[in-house]
């Protein structure tokens, strides 16, 4: 009787994997980098344009999808397409709107973190690493950050002018996105030069100095005001782990990874372990948002190594408890040509893999990940959300009546107006409702100015 029961049993768990397996999902993000092995990043060059005065080029930056039925995951493709055809043809230019719309996006590169808020994606990117016209590099730290504004479901570069920040506005980050509880923009920034005084961010003589631009104060959890890119700090900068993304849930949850890089050499299975047997690589950090510390938690290493550098995680709103993750086959070790694991040269990325990328499901409750499929041609994300939820579906603020974000004497006043008049122009009727009976009356205008009087419901 046991070998049927077992039998069922199994077929059971078969029939449970399978289904959860079959589930699909596409996703979207915004291109982060693509090497080949001569440095390239795959440009095309179209041609100078005397119109616009400025050379063309159709480039791999731009808003990508990509499809994971359950099983097989399709290569991104740029969604809006760029086609060359749409502004250029017989050896001149058509369309100048369309050619300085698709050349545009060899600057949606959000090295330093993007975020999507309102219907306009914010690229931060940093420019450490990024050459002046002239070919000197830059080594200003007053110019360090170029902020630049899209539209996210055109593409549209909103303003032709970079917005340039300096280092000690500390805009880097982990990653960044929205909390669906107060609608608010939360990141894992990188504090440097915060608490350095005056007479030293001042001394021109410090940013020569490679050696001494080491003063960085780990990393916070932070709110950032879009508008100014000012951010405030819940916490001092506590941590030093080596993050790489941060993901915020439908719960409000928010989770970050770190490198996890380690000298173990991966199992059979694909993950390492430490001399015990458990996982180790990559570790997923829950944060509290209210006190921007790390919860305590028991969950394992995710079992994958991945490399210091940004890369991007998402949460499906129908499943808060699975993260997806688009990162870094490895930490750049690997079997050299000697048979030996040791680190991998740049030089030979395109065949030793060092950059390949992979797309990861990480569950939040163990901590424990599973690599879904890897990515042709070493792709990887800044920003990735699933298609059609760019944004969450914010809570409403109690009391906040007319939708302003804010809870004061209007909210009283445009529910005593819908209650005399039947005007319901205006009234955001879940926030309206906050005295938590049912429907709207003159106990929820009197519940408002109670709380305004006395600074709680």
């Amino acid at each position: 009787m046991t070998k049927p029961i077992r039998i069922i049993a199994a077929t059971l768990m078969a029939a449970i994997t399978l289904s959860a397996m079959a589930q699909g999902v596409t996703l979207r993000g915004v291109y982060q980098t693509s090497r080949n092995d001569d440095n390239s990043v795959g440009s095309e060059y179209v041609g100078w344009n005397y119109d616009l005065q400025k050379a063309i080029f159709i480039v791999p930056q731009g808003l990508y999808k990509m499809e994971w039925d359950g099983a097989t995951l399709s290569m991104p493709e740029k969604d809006p397409e760029v086609n060359k055809a749409d502004f250029y043809s017989n050896g001149r230019f058509t369309d100048n709107d369309k050619a300085l719309w698709a050349t545009n996006f060899n600057r949606m590169y959000g090295n330093s973190g993007a975020v999507i808020h309102n219907g306009i994606l914010t690229t931060v990117t940093s420019r450490t690493d990024m050459q002046n016209p002239d070919g000197t590099w830059v080594t200003n730290d007053t110019n360090r950050f170029a902020v630049r504004r899209w539209d996210i479901k055109t593409g549209d570069l909103l303003s032709a002018e970079d917005e340039i920040y300096p280092a000690w506005q500390c805009i880097e980050s982990a990653g960044m996105a929205v909390n669906p509880n107060d609608g608010k923009v939360y990141g894992l920034f990188h504090i440097t030069h915060k608490y350095l005084p005056d007479s030293i961010l001042n001394d021109p003589d410090f940013f020569a100095d490679e050696a001494a631009d080491s003063t960085d104060s780990g990393y916070a959890i932070c709110t950032i005001d879009l508008d100014k890119m000012e951010i405030t700090q819940i916490t001092p900068g506590l941590y030093y782990y080596n993050f790489i993304t941060f993901a915020i849930n439908s719960e409000g949850r928010a989770f970050a990874l770190n490198s996890g890089a380690t000298a173990a050499i991966p199992s059979e299975d694909g993950k390492v372990y430490d001399i015990n047997g458990d996982l180790t690589g990559a570790h997923l950090f829950e944060f509290d948002l209210n006190t921007g510390l790390i919860m305590e938690d028991n969950r394992s290493n995710t079992g994958y190594m991945s490399q210091f550098k940004r890369q991007s995680a998402c949460f499906s709103k129908d499943d808060p408890n699975k993260m997806y993750w688009m990162g870094y086959f490895n930490c750049g070790l690997g079997f050299d040509d000697y048979g030996n694991w040791n680190p991998l040269p740049d030089k030979n990325w395109k065949a030793n893999g060092k950059y390949d990328t992979s797309l990861y499901e990480v569950d939040i409750t163990t901590g424990e990940a599973r690599r879904l499929a890897n990515l042709q041609d070493r792709y990887l994300f800044s920003l990735m959300w699933v298609d059609g939820q760019e944004e969450p579906e914010v809570a409403a603020l109690r009391g906040d009546a007319n939708g302003d974000g804010e809870v004061g004497i209007a909210d009283a006043s445009i529910i005593i107006d819908y209650l005399l008049n039947g005007n319901a122009t205006g009234l955001n009727h879940t926030g309206a409702d906050c005295d938590l009976a049912t429907g709207i009356t003159i106990a929820d205008a009197s519940a408002i100015i109670d709380y305004l009087l006395n600074s709680q419901w």
